[in-house]
């Protein structure tokens, strides 16, 4: 049975492993052991913390397999950009008129802006064998909007996000080449490893361009990239899309990759979930069990597994697996939070 469940400073040596893995798609995934050892101190003083608003806490979760080792990780972030400012293209519709010659039409334009900061963000979703990925990969993902219903006060009511994009074997953007290598003069990758995929670097700001940039006047390659996702990113893509999340009218600024967003209100985590208490057993309605992801209410002891059981009404109780009580460290009368897969 797999269990998501906060990273520990224990899990830097696999998180780092995990990390050497080529992953092209996943920009945001922290693959220095520095970087790792900074992620993890920064989830661990998170989990601790009680804050009454989102800050600048930032959540790293890990998979862990029925063996012990470190199937995935994820992250949520309760403020993008709390460490600065957030920096997506928006995609404007502007509407050109010419009364003198009877012409109106519509013109995409990219905007380099901010909206984005103070979302809360999902990121670095990294499995270690992604492609035959099961089940497991909706509860390392969902995992985590499940511990933002446990605790609404540490995070935003808007979440976002930002999928990988459009590049080939060697790491080329085609977005980035008639984009962002004009105002960077480097490869995409050297790029993002330079920031280290984050989006609220001062150097945007100081290189990106400040005024629209036409839509129409970039290469066919560049637009056809605009918006598709990246073949290791479908997975991601699915899972939130299922989830409530869409993709509007923001992009990545560097490969230019959906970003999906949403209200918590429109999404499964927050709306279907069932405040409960655990029970050990097995249900005798064997017919009425469904597959769920059920959690923890525990903060910095947060847990999450897939067990099968029946939803009950809010405030009842669940019957758990042994495997399942086991693996999320609860007993009998312990809260917990369930919703279907």
């Amino acid at each position: 049975m797999f269990v998501v469940r906060p990273a520990e400073t224990s899990d830097i040596l696999a998180l780092e492993t995990l990390a050497a893995i080529t992953t092209f798609g996943v920009h945001t995934l922290p693959r220095t052991r520095k970087s790792i050892e900074k992620t993890v101190d920064r989830s661990i003083a998170s989990f601790a913390r009680q804050p009454q608003l989102p800050a600048d806490e930032s959540y790293c979760f890990v998979l862990e397999a029925p063996d012990g080792s470190l199937a995935g990780s994820a992250l949520i972030s309760a403020t993008a950009g709390a460490n600065g400012t957030f920096f997506a293209f928006r995609n404007d519709v502007l509407n050109q008129v010419s009364r003198d010659l009877d012409i109106s039409h519509n013109v995409h334009a990219l905007t380099l802006c901010s909206d984005l900061t103070g979302h809360s963000q999902l990121s670095s979703f990294h499995l270690r064998n992604r492609r035959n990925a099961g089940a497991e990969a909706a509860l390392l993902s969902r995992a985590r909007l499940l511990f933002a219903a446990a605790a609404p006060q540490r995070f935003s009511d808007r979440f976002f996000a930002s999928m990988s994009g459009v590049i080939d074997g060697d790491g080329r953007s085609p977005f980035w080449e008639a984009l962002g290598r004009k105002f960077f003069g480097m490869d995409f990758l050297e790029a993002e490893r330079m920031i280290e995929g984050a989006r609220n670097r001062t150097v945007i700001v100081e290189l990106m361009p400040h005024y629209p940039v036409y839509v129409p006047l970039l290469p066919a390659d560049a637009q056809a990239a605009m918006e598709q996702v990246h073949p290791d990113g479908e997975l991601p893509f699915r899972i939130l899309s299922e989830e409530g999340f869409v993709s509007d009218k923001y992009i990545d600024i560097f490969d230019g990759a959906p970003v999906l967003r949403a209200h918590k209100n429109a999404l499964r985590s927050f709306t279907d979930a069932v405040a409960c208490s655990a029970s050990a057993g097995e249900d005798p309605e064997a017919g009425a069990r469904l597959t769920c992801l059920v959690a923890t209410l525990r903060d910095e002891h947060f847990r999450a597994v897939m067990a099968r059981c029946s939803l009950p009404p809010e405030t009842e109780s669940v019957m758990l697996p042994a495997d399942a009580m086991r693996r999320l460290d609860v007993v009998d009368g312990d809260s917990i939070l369930c919703v279907s897969l």
